[in-house]
């Protein structure tokens, strides 16, 4: 695969054919060209998490046809990008990168710090020894000037700091080697440098579970003080990994207003909605654990995603972006989280990337 030189994908009247969309809720006709960016375009940007193989064929046409903004998936995370203390891997960013500025598309950059796919170098010395706060500090502001510096031409938002507040509710932040370095002066921080970095761009802090009362309310009291403190945060990324059993409509509808009140903006930046109810923990496929799509459960999630977009339209003055987390049924990140193998059919194109009754129902309004 080519990495460096930038792509101009072209759809050809055939292709545009083979994603064109057949459904039992909805008939259009043949070489349509509205995609959901099309449905939206006076509401908000539609985007998808993409990896390097999405941007090619097939799956880089759909992307083009329905979408108006990307996210690099996984190769702007510290690990992939950032993988030795003197040595940055830039082949697959940059190659999403040029796709998406070839064909004119918004980039969010996910993320600048977060506890996962950190690599282990940033918190050791040479002599495998706990750095310091300093070092640590210093460390991180060096990888955001790199990373934003190179994109800043390009990206327009980046989640800054991923995942800091803690899942148990006796804790405030999660004890990642962050926080045990720094305290709370890493979030602070991040900021400040991605802000220095390019004074332009949005910055959010993102995170899940956010439609749950009790981690939303530290969620805000964590973003009311960043505001209090004048940290340079933008918005909220809402990562709204949901499923067919949650949320309700009301805490949905709680959540944006929650947070509308500090004067942020708001993006939903992982969207997908699961046929199995949340689970956190990883976990091995339980035998005889059924993963069929059956007709109940599509029902399930074509209510959902008619709800859902029922309410980002009502609240679109607050909302300034919807990514979907991965393009399609085929490659899913549900089918290996949090149970390995166990098929999982969150989106609005199925395997053979065609258009889902689901779609229809977000898109007729």
């Amino acid at each position: 695969m080519k990495y460096l030189p930038k792509r101009i994908i072209l759809i050809a009247s055939g292709l545009v054919f083979f994603i064109g969309c057949n459904n039992l809720h909805h008939s259009t006709k043949v070489g349509d060209e509205k995609g959901l960016k099309d449905y939206y375009k006076n509401y908000f940007p539609i985007g998808v998490a993409v990896n390097i193989h999405n941007i090619n064929g097939a799956q880089g046409a759909l992307i083009l046809k329905e979408f108006n903004s990307i996210t690099p998936e996984n190769d702007m995370k510290m690990q992939p990008i950032h993988p030795l203390q003197d040595f940055y891997n830039w082949r697959n960013a940059d190659s999403i990168v040029n796709f998406a500025v070839s064909n004119h598309l918004k980039i969010r950059g996910h993320n600048l710090c977060w506890h996962q796919q950190a690599p282990h170098w940033l918190f050791v010395d040479k002599e495998g020894k706990t750095v310091t706060k300093d070092t640590l500090l210093q460390r991180l502001k060096s990888h955001i000037y790199t990373v934003v510096n190179r994109y800043k031409h390009a990206v327009y938002a980046w989640d800054v700091v991923n995942e800091a507040i803690a899942d148990d509710s006796t804790q405030f932040l999660r004890h990642s080697k962050w926080y045990q370095i720094c305290g709370e002066d890493f979030i602070d921080s991040a900021f400040c440098y991605a802000h220095e970095a390019d004074p332009k761009a949005q910055l959010f802090y993102n995170d899940y579970n956010v439609i749950r009362p009790e981690k939303r309310e530290r969620i805000y009291r964590l973003l009311k003080g960043l505001l209090a403190r004048g940290i340079p945060v933008t918005g909220i990324g809402i990562q709204a990994h949901w499923s067919v059993y949650e949320p309700s409509e009301e805490e949905l509808e709680s959540t944006i207003q929650l947070f509308a009140s500090l004067g942020l903006k708001i993006q939903f930046t992982e969207l997908d909605i699961s046929i199995f109810p949340w689970e956190k923990n990883q976990r091995a496929k339980r035998t005889g654990e059924q993963d069929t799509y059956t007709d109940a459960l599509k029902t399930k999630q074509e209510n959902a995603y008619k709800m859902v977009f029922g309410v980002f339209r009502k609240y679109r003055k607050y909302i300034n972006g919807v990514t979907f987390w991965n393009l399609s049924d085929r490659d899913t990140w549900l089918d290996h989280y949090p149970v390995e193998g166990r098929k999982n059919y969150p989106l609005l194109f199925d395997t053979a990337l065609q258009r889902k009754p689901a779609y229809w129902d977000v898109v007729k309004f």
